[in-house]
């Protein structure tokens, strides 16, 4: 066979592959031009647009956003009566001439409210964020600033699933913030309590007046100021600090871990059932003023106080390793005291004053009084004039 031939049979050969292949692929020409595959975004998160600059009523269900700034001259700026709503605020801001009332109203107890990323300007608002007849559930707000409101600034009430997070408040006239819970958020220059929750966590509460600067259940790793209240009064508290002026106490608690509190006036820096690994101070105003205890609890575990007048630390039970100072009245005053330490410059006061048993303890008068006092001593030293006082023949003091 020539070469001619074989040639020829391999292009026929190629050229039968070919249509062989075309056919089991189907047609190569198009049937059109190409079509957007990609979902819009109204198709991924239907949202409606609010594009006017007065009062909105949201009355349906759905997820809402801000077009640009609103401002009313009565009644409220936004109402929500409708439930499973979001309102994303888009971060335009809310603001009130004239008579409004309220920045944002929820209506008729509301559920499944989400309220999102913006501010509102109270100028003459009363309520930043409030709500009428019972009480709304399943709301959280986050991300939002008010500011200015005569009345309250964020109040969702407690008693349901209510969350407020990252947000912040400013010159308000009574209350801060109100939810079930508050989270990373600040409420500052309040009349009234700064913040209220069930549980609070990382938050912070600056009352002016005599309201507390952050109430709660529970609290963890905040910080309450009040000018003439509790700073932070809690159930529980863990890894907070709280201050008062002249109010009764900076921290208040049933139950205080790793917690400072501290009083400039006649209050507890630090009062509390429980106290494990805590200090409290407080100072009174002057020499001539009565303070109240640096740390005052039923038991006191390796915690400190100290106090210008009062007891440095007072436990009512048992003190157990911790330590007291006082400048005038008695460094550590406990039923019960172990492995203690206590100081005192008062002359008619006790360094340490152990009611009942003194067990390791040492205390110190450098004012002209009993360095340490009780009714058993074991294992005890003192120093003072006398240096150490013991009510019961049964004891082993340090010589």
């Amino acid at each position: 066979m020539n070469n001619s031939i074989v040639t020829s049979l391999c292009v026929l050969c190629a050229i039968l592959t070919a249509i062989q292949r075309a056919s089991a692929q189907g047609p190569l020409t198009p049937p059109g031009a190409p079509a957007p595959t990609m979902l819009t975004l109204s198709q991924v998160e239907p949202r409606t647009p609010i594009t006017n600059t007065t009062a909105v009523t949201i009355s349906a269900p759905g997820s809402y956003y801000l077009t640009a700034n609103i401002s009313v001259t009565s009644g409220s700026a936004i109402t929500i009566t409708a439930s499973q709503v979001t309102l994303d605020l888009n971060g335009f801001t809310i603001t009130g001439t004239g008579t409004a009332n309220t920045g944002i109203l929820l209506a008729g107890g509301d559920t499944d409210i989400t309220i999102l990323n913006g501010h509102i300007l109270g100028n003459v608002f009363a309520n930043g964020i409030n709500y009428s007849g019972s009480a709304p559930v399943n709301v959280r707000v986050s991300g939002v600033s008010v500011s200015g409101c005569s009345a309250y600034g964020i109040l969702l009430g407690t008693a349901s699933s209510t969350v407020v997070e990252s947000c912040t408040v400013q010159a308000i006239g009574v209350w801060g913030i109100e939810a079930s819970t508050v989270s990373h958020s600040s409420a500052y220059q309040c009349g009234g309590n700064a913040i209220i929750a069930n549980t609070a966590e990382n938050c912070y509460g600056n009352c002016t007046g005599s309201g507390e600067g952050l109430y709660a259940g529970t609290a963890n790793d905040c910080y309450g100021y009040s000018s003439s209240g509790y700073g932070l009064y809690a159930t529980t508290a863990t890894g907070c600090y709280g201050f008062t002026g002249t109010g009764p106490g900076g921290l208040d608690a049933n139950n205080a871990n790793n917690c400072y509190g501290y009083s400039s006036g006649n209050g507890d820096g630090l009062d509390a059932t429980t106290a494990d690994n805590c200090q409290g101070v407080s100072t009174g105003i002057n020499a001539g003023n009565s303070s109240g205890n640096g740390l005052s609890a039923y038991t006191a575990n390796n915690s400190a106080g100290q106090s210008l007048n009062a007891s440095g630390l007072n436990a009512t039970y048992t003190a157990i390793g911790c330590f007291g100072t006082s400048t005038y009245g008695i460094g550590l005053n406990a039923d019960n005291a172990s492995n203690c330490y206590g100081t005192s410059g008062g002359p008619g006061a006790d360094g340490l004053y152990a009611i009942d048993i003194a067990i390791g303890c040492s205390g110190i008068n450098t004012g002209g009084g009993t360095g340490l006092r009780a009714n058993i001593a074991n294992s005890c030293a003192g120093s003072g004039s006398p240096r150490l006082t013991v009510t019961s023949p049964f004891n082993m003091p340090y010589p």
